[in-house]
């Protein structure tokens, strides 16, 4: 059973959309697909200004690892300083296929 992961989340006021774009395609093409049990990531902007990344993994213990791995990461410092900290929202939901 694999993991579907959503993190949810709104820009800071003022932040640079380009440089938030920068920096999520160096989490994409620098920092996850390194991890074990990395499947697929993608990022989506709702017409309200709201973000989603939605990132599927082999397992929990995989997203987990991850997880573990991203406060010591300068590339996911430099992304996470561009979002609102009380806006992120991150969900698992567990696939049935």
């Amino acid at each position: 059973m694999s993991v579907i992961e959503t993190t949810t989340f709104r820009l800071l006021v003022g932040a640079d959309e380009d440089a938030f774009l920068a920096a999520d395609t160096r989490v994409q093409t620098e920092f996850i697909p390194n991890h074990s049990g990395f499947l697929r990531r993608t990022t989506a902007r709702g017409e309200d200004g709201e973000w989603i990344v939605v990132t599927l993994w082999a397992s929990a213990p995989d997203a987990d690892a991850s997880a573990g791995r991203a406060g010591a990461s300068a590339v996911m410092g430099q992304y996470m300083a561009l979002l609102e900290p009380a806006s992120v929202q991150t969900r698992r939901y567990a696939t049935l296929d």
